[in-house]
């Protein structure tokens, strides 16, 4: 059973929490159905973790994808094993997609920003000019 709880997240971002404290009655809404959609079928929790990051990069959902990393993490997903998501993203996504993938992953498992994208940039250009 996934537990919600009334509390906000202190990771919530500011725009978020904005919304949750003014329409408090549609923020528990959008929980119980978090809640009932992973209740609903089969899939583990880490399984559950990886499938909901599969799906923020497929829409190229940057802070969703970001913050879908950083909980994969804190519940034991492995980096080899979001590196594997984004590399099983070329051949649906593009080259350039799975890279800003990794990128963001990267960014949230280090709590960082910018670092990865110029990273990136720097280890792709030699090939193609991506942008991210």
């Amino acid at each position: 059973m996934v537990k919600r709880t009334t509390a906000l997240p202190s990771s919530l971002p500011p725009a978020a929490r904005t919304f949750a404290t003014r329409h408090k009655a549609v923020w528990q809404a959008y929980e119980a159905l978090g809640a009932a959609a992973a209740e609903s079928g089969p899939l583990d929790a880490r399984m559950r973790r990886l499938v909901k990051l599969a799906l923020a990069v497929g829409a190229q959902a940057q802070g969703a994808a970001k913050s879908h990393a950083r909980r994969a993490k804190a519940d034991g997903v492995s980096q080899a094993d979001m590196h594997h998501l984004a590399a099983l993203a070329v051949t649906t996504l593009g080259l350039p997609a799975a890279v800003r993938a990794m990128a963001w992953m990267d960014e949230a498992s280090a709590g960082t920003g910018k670092t990865a994208k110029r990273k990136y940039r720097k280890e792709v250009s030699h090939h193609a000019v991506i942008s991210l």
